[in-house]
């Protein structure tokens, strides 16, 4: 009978510490896409809670396919007047906030305008509001 020194023996033993070493290697990049994978893209400013003497101001824009833009439910007029409208409600209220309802119809530019007006006049926060699709084949 061969020695198991002699290395001409079967194999009685499995060394771990390799397959240990690899576990770990493993586990460790696992760790670390994870939390590269679970880091969002894009970041988010997500409103606080308000106490009772705290009230947040909404700005709601309503940008239909035709016709005048309109803020909280008022013609907004011109680019001047959109800019005016949201200096004074800033000027009240610092932490105002708006959210675009822009109809389906209207185009892109349209939308992305407004949205270059409120930014321009000072108002960064700045929501879009969507209504859910229809049911296939079915209406409103």
């Amino acid at each position: 009978m061969a020695s198991a020194g002699s290395g001409r023996g079967p194999i009685t033993g499995i060394n771990v510490t390799p397959l240990v070493d690899i576990t770990l290697v493993l586990l460790i990049i696992l760790m670390v896409t994870a939390k590269v994978v679970a880091t969002p893209a894009v970041p988010l400013d997500l409103p606080h809670a308000t106490n009772t003497k705290d009230i947040q101001v909404v700005l709601s824009v309503i940008v239909p396919a035709r016709g005048q833009v309109l803020i909280n439910g008022d013609p907004a007029g011109d680019d001047d007047a959109l800019r005016l409208l949201v200096a004074a409600t800033l000027e009240r209220s610092p932490g105002a906030r708006a959210v675009i309802h822009a109809e389906g119809s209207a185009a892109h530019e349209r939308v992305l305008h407004v949205l270059d007006r409120l930014r321009s006049a000072g108002l960064d926060k700045v929501a879009f509001a969507a209504d859910p699709l229809p049911p296939e084949g079915g209406h409103p």
